[in-house]
């Protein structure tokens, strides 16, 4: 038996860039939104159901590529916060509808401005062209390996 180990350079590998990355953003998004107490997955939940009304929580949990008992915990919180309400499907008795209240809808219309910011300070250090390449490459990374995440993303329309 060989009880070697193999040494990976670990700084060197995208997996590691990418974690830290998404570490980096949500402390970004979250000093920037702080007065509106909003989490980047809270947000996005907020702007697909904007975009997409009475849509289910399965769905949302689709669109936002997380898995649903996550979702649900976080459709909890808006719900407890007012932005939110869940009713009964009318076409399905096991599924809850989801609306934005018009509190949500003021909440995204004040925090737009912080989360706009906090996607700009993330992008900072790159110049123009370099941004609109790291966006073009990440969502074709992001697309190219949906399938492989443990909740794939899936469009309201998909």
């Amino acid at each position: 038996m060989n009880n070697e180990s193999t040494l990976i350079e670990f700084n060197r590998l995208p997996g590691n860039y990418i974690r830290r990355l998404q570490q980096i953003a949500v402390a970004i998004f979250l000093q920037e939104t702080e007065a509106h107490a909003v989490t980047p997955v809270q947000f996005a939940a907020l702007q697909s159901v904007l975009g997409t009304p009475n849509m289910d929580q399965r769905t949302l949990a689709a669109a936002i590529g997380q898995d649903a008992s996550t979702t649900t915990g976080v459709i909890d919180r808006l719900e407890a916060r007012g932005l939110l309400q869940r009713r009964p499907s009318p076409t399905d008795r096991r599924a809850r509808c989801l609306t934005i209240t018009e509190q949500g809808r003021r909440l995204l219309n004040q925090v737009a401005p912080a989360v706009l910011r906090a996607q700009a300070l993330l992008l900072e250090p790159l110049s123009e062209n370099e941004q609109v390449q790291f966006m073009h490459l990440a969502e074709k990374l992001v697309n190219g390996n949906n399938d492989l995440s443990r909740a794939p993303r899936k469009h309201p329309a998909d």
